[in-house]
C-alpha cells in the first residue's frame, strides 16, 4: 500500500501543531492565573497594611526575630558540625 497522501500528512501535521499549541496555551493560561492570584494577594496585603500600620511593625519585628533565630541556629549547627569533626 502506498504512503499517505501529501494532503493527509499536511492535515496530520496541522492537527499535531494545533494540539501542541492548545497545550502551550493551557500552560500559559495556568501561569497567568497563578500570577493573577499572587498580584491579588499582594494588593490585599497592601490594603491591610495601610489600614493597620501596627501590622507592618509587627511583621517587621517578626521577620527580625525569625532572622535572628535562623542566624543562631546556623551558628549552633556549624559549632556542632565542627565539634563532631574534631571528635572523629
Amino acid at each position: 500500500m502506498a504512503d499517505s497522501e501529501p494532503g493527509e500528512r499536511n492535515c496530520d501535521n496541522m492537527l499535531k501543531m494545533l494540539s501542541d499549541l492548545n497545550k502551550d496555551l493551557g500552560k500559559l493560561l495556568e501561569e497567568v492565573e497563578r500570577i493573577s492570584v499572587q498580584a491579588t494577594w499582594m494588593a490585599y496585603d497592601m490594603v491591610v497594611m495601610r489600614t493597620n500600620p501596627a501590622l507592618a511593625d509587627s511583621m517587621r519585628r517578626l521577620e527580625d526575630a525569625f532572622l535572628n533565630c535562623k542566624e543562631e541556629m546556623e551558628k549552633n549547627w556549624q559549632e556542632m558540625l565542627n565539634e563532631t569533626k574534631r571528635k572523629q
